[in-house]
């Protein structure tokens, strides 16, 4: 059997892979991207890792290198490829990744994760299209946007106010990490051999395991600098090259020293160092509470730091996925460390919870009187609101049918001798109120949570026990 080819031989991007549209790239007439992806896909091809190949590509034009590329493809979020790239990296250390970039990605919007993952030095590739300008959404600035050079947010030209064009090969080289830095053109023959050479070199010092590379890539675009080719090319070499200078920046001699172990796919270890455990829960629900909603429940829980809020939201969602059910916890926290505003969002769903969010809860669990006020009129027709009516001296007008329970959390927990089990308090009445769960459901999760804490259970199942007759007394 031959062996595959690293470039597709057809793309089926274009007509469905047939006729002449197939065998032809997105990338505009002069493009330096064509010329980067062929020799990258020569090297990996010399290299003979075609199999073991990841390539990272963010947003950009960069973004549509898995078209062309038969290797494993990963795309990632703007800016965010070189930390996608270390990802895989750790994750299977005989991988060859590749973080393939363009300026305004890398430099820009992803600055923080370039520097930071040169900085680690762990052996990736990083290869960045200097092209001067954002080239896919529109043609804006860039950081390596030349002095003078106009674009379509610097319509005048890039001036002192706009700051210095970015010499991304100069900062990378200037880190620890890295153990090989060159800056490369395609303009010409000569240039476009040392490129080649630069990028197999690039991949070769990972494959050895001995570090970070970055290449930069001088390229041409064409569409932007609305020129031909032929004078995209020239005005590289007579423009950008006297501010980008061609060349190694760093090249280290250094001795391999990635080896790590190889992933493990054991289900049984994974859980052991979570600390989970392969028994099965104890579940007590006949089935999915569809009196509630007949197949997604939401639920916000609202209070001041240190109400207790985001544990009665988490202890919420881990007895639901006891029961078999699926469900999320969203917390939101307000500036404040403690005393400030702290609100949960709560999904409890029969298969899966398809938006995390609760802007409109059916159910609202209250802590103090600002969140019933900014909540309370949110909670859908027909919901349920629970509030502690020990701080809240005053309810708003709700809708007529909304189900409202007025629960002295605070009060019950005071009088138990621990104010801080309110949120337990608010537990019991959330069961007596809703009936979202059996009792046995929302008392193993709270057991579970307190198994380090084994002296404080009994104290917990009396607030919950309090918070039920609460809201079985308001029946009477």
């Amino acid at each position: 059997m031959s062996k595959a080819s690293v470039i597709y031989d057809k793309f089926e991007r274009h007509s469905h892979g047939e006729g002449l549209k197939g065998h032809a790239t997105h990338y505009c007439p002069g493009c330096g991207h064509g010329l980067a992806h062929k020799f990258l896909a020569e090297a990996i091809d010399n290299l003979g890792i075609q199999d073991r190949t990841v390539a990272v590509s963010p947003v950009g034009c960069s973004v549509f290198l898995y078209y062309y590329f038969d290797v494993g493809n990963t795309q990632a979020a703007h800016g965010r490829a070189p930390v996608v790239a270390l990802g895989h990296k750790f994750a299977n250390p005989d991988s060859v990744v590749i973080s393939y970039q363009g300026d305004g990605d890398l430099a820009s919007i992803g600055l923080a994760e370039t520097v930071a993952t040169a900085q680690l030095g762990a052996p990736i590739t990083v290869i960045f299209i200097n092209n001067a300008i954002y080239g896919m959404t529109g043609g804006q600035m860039a950081p390596t946007t030349l002095m003078g050079q106009t674009s379509s947010t610097s319509p005048s030209g890039r001036n002192e106010y706009n700051g210095q064009p970015m010499k991304m090969a100069e900062l990378i080289a200037g880190l620890d990490g890295p153990v090989y830095v060159e800056r490369v053109a395609l303009f010409d023959a000569k240039q476009r051999i040392k490129a080649k050479k630069a990028i197999q070199k690039a991949l070769q010092l990972q494959v050895e395991g001995k570090g970070y590379s970055f290449i930069e890539v001088l390229a041409e675009c064409p569409t932007h600098l609305k020129m031909s080719p032929e004078d995209t090319e020239k005005w590289v070499k007579e423009c950008m090259e006297p501010v980008y200078p061609l060349g190694v920046k760093k090249d280290l001699t250094v001795e391999p020293w990635f080896k790590r172990n190889p992933p493990c796919f054991k289900g049984e270890k994974l859980l052991s160092l979570a600390g989970a455990t392969t028994e099965r829960p104890e579940r007590f629900c006949q089935g999915f509470p569809t009196h509630l909603d007949l197949n997604d429940i939401s639920l916000k829980l609202a209070g001041s730091g240190g109400d207790g809020a985001q544990t009665a939201a988490m202890l919420i969602a881990r007895a639901a996925i006891s029961e078999g059910f699926d469900a999320t916890h969203i917390p939101s926290y307000g500036p404040e460390s403690r005393g400030g505003t702290s609100y949960a969002d709560v999904h409890v769903a029969e298969t899966e919870v398809l938006n995390p969010g609760s802007p409109d809860p059916q159910v609202l669990l209250a802590f103090n009187a600002p969140s019933l006020a900014k909540f309370g009129p949110t909670v859908r027709k027909g919901g349920y609101v629970i509030y502690d009516s020990s701080v809240v001296t005053e309810a708003p007008v709700l809708d007529p049918s909304i189900k409202v329970f007025p629960v002295p959390f605070t009060g019950i927990a005071t009088d138990l001798g621990k104010a801080v089990v309110k949120n337990i308090v608010a537990l019991g009445a959330l069961q007596a109120a809703t009936g979202i769960f059996p009792k046995d459901t929302m008392l193993t999760a709270i057991r579970v949570a307190l198994k380090d804490k084994c002296a404080l259970i009994p104290l917990n199942e009396e607030a919950f026990a309090w918070g039920i007759k609460s809201v079985e007394s308001l029946a009477n």
